[in-house]
């Protein structure tokens, strides 16, 4: 099964993922419009240099001696040039020169206007009648170093930003959750037989719908269970007292009765008669196992109660004595209700009695880790049969009319009630057949819970 996944998580990551995102095609944006708003910059910036220049150029041209014999213009000190200017005529030759260009970049002829080349940007602009031009060169690494800056200017307060969105939308999405999360940990902490309505303040208007469903849903559930098991247990108290009734008064029949065929109906009756008072019996154990209030506050010692369960058990299946071990005299502690530990271990033992194999002990052994186990030899329970013994009036194939291994059949309750309270107390019962270390019987398992 997929575990499932965090909302606090998946919001923390997905509104931080989104802002990260958002941000990047922001800066994408910001750096397109950056990128034109640099070009138009630095194109005004070569053609206002550009025409600055060339009135200063013609002059010079002009008042010179010999205007057609080139010239360069000296470096007054080292620096890196970023502009590179060129003064010809209209043939081409060169008139006047910045002291780094380099004529290569430039067509044979000059040209005005703007263009671009591989690694430069060019502007050209004319005078005197055009005959005399000026053509001003940039490079286009400039320009793109430029347009880098502006957008690593808007990209590393990212790096900052995406710690700070995250811990900023978690702790955001952990204070709206917070009370989503208190009734989380109030689901959490219930037991499995706690179905009271579930209490919890100020949710989310999306989730207060689900928690009054859950709570309407509770309650029928508690209301169908306390029907069920009031049911259960009130016909089983009410049968007493008329079975007990009637039990006697075949009994008295029976001693009154001359021996025949009516001696032998009177027996029938009797046997009948005692069914049905243990079934009411188990009856009562089920409501009580169903019931709740299986675990008590404080840990006591089992091992006095278990001593007395299988004693009874001797008395009750004519002095076949179960084997008892436990661990010398160390207690063991556990939270289990005594009577829900009497009634497990009777209904453990009942079952072992009934179908385990007359002539092998019935073990039961309880471990200082609390692990209760009861076990009884006999043939081997498939694996089909085996995993449907703990439902209700359950019995192994051949015990509906006669026996199981030789021993008559049960009411098919003692497993069921085992399961209940089991559950009821937050363990399990675990079945296994063949029993442990042997090749053939039952075994019957029970984690007993431990404080804490």
């Amino acid at each position: 099964m997929k575990s499932s996944s965090s909302l606090q998580r998946r919001l923390g990551l997905g509104l931080t993922l989104g802002v990260t995102l958002l941000w990047l095609v922001a800066t994408l944006a910001s750096g397109l419009v950056v990128r034109n708003e640099l070009d138009e910059a630095f194109d005004s910036a070569l053609e206002e240099t550009a025409q600055r220049i060339l009135p200063l150029a013609v002059t010079e041209i002009v008042n010179r001696e010999e205007p057609l014999l080139p010239q360069q213009i000296a470096m007054l000190r080292p620096h890196t040039e970023l502009l590179s200017y060129l003064v010809r005529d209209a043939d081409g030759n060169v008139l006047l020169q910045s002291h780094d260009v380099d004529p290569a970049l430039f067509d044979a002829r000059p040209r005005t206007g703007f263009r671009t080349l591989d690694h430069h940007r060019l502007y050209g602009e004319s005078a005197v009648s055009d005959t005399i031009f000026i053509e001003v060169a940039e490079p286009l690494a400039h320009r793109r170093n430029a347009t880098w800056d502006a957008v690593m200017a808007l990209l590393l307060p990212l790096l900052l930003l995406i710690p700070v969105s995250l811990l900023g939308i978690w702790l955001l999405v952990r204070f709206s959750l917070q009370s989503v999360l208190a009734y989380k940990g109030a689901i959490e902490a219930r037991g499995a037989g706690d179905l009271s309505p579930v209490t919890a303040a100020r949710l989310p208007a999306e989730i207060e719908p689900v928690a009054q469903a859950v709570n309407q849903l509770m309650e029928r559930l508690r209301r169908a269970l306390e029907s069920e098991r009031s049911f259960t247990a009130n016909s089983a108290h009410e049968l007493r007292t008329p079975l007990a009734a009637a039990l006697a008064q075949v009994q008295r029949l029976r001693r009154e009765t001359p021996g025949g065929p009516l001696q032998q109906r009177a027996d029938q009756i009797e046997s009948a008669l005692r069914r049905l008072v243990r079934l009411s019996e188990k009856l009562m154990q089920l409501a009580k196992a169903e019931g709740g209030a299986l675990v008590s506050a404080e840990p006591h010692d089992v091992v006095p109660v278990l001593r007395h369960v299988v004693e009874e058990c001797r008395r009750a299946f004519d002095g076949r004595t179960p084997e008892l071990s436990v661990p010398g005299q160390t207690p063991v502690f556990t939270t289990l209700d005594v009577d829900a530990f009497a009634i497990l271990v009777r209904n453990l033992l009942e079952n072992a009695l009934k179908y385990g194999d007359e002539q092998q002990p019935v073990r039961v052994c309880l471990s200082q880790t609390g692990v209760l186990r009861v076990s009884n030899g006999g043939p081997v329970v498939p694996e089909a049969v085996l995993a449907g013994l703990t439902a209700r009036f359950s019995r192994a194939p051949g015990t509906h009319s006669a026996t199981h291994s030789g021993i008559k059949a049960g009411s098919g309750l003692g497993l069921a009630i085992v399961e209940a309270i089991a559950r009821g107390a937050g363990t399990s019962l675990t079945l296994h057949s063949p029993a442990s270390n042997r090749q053939d019987g039952f075994e019957a398992m029970v984690q007993l819970p431990q404080q804490g």
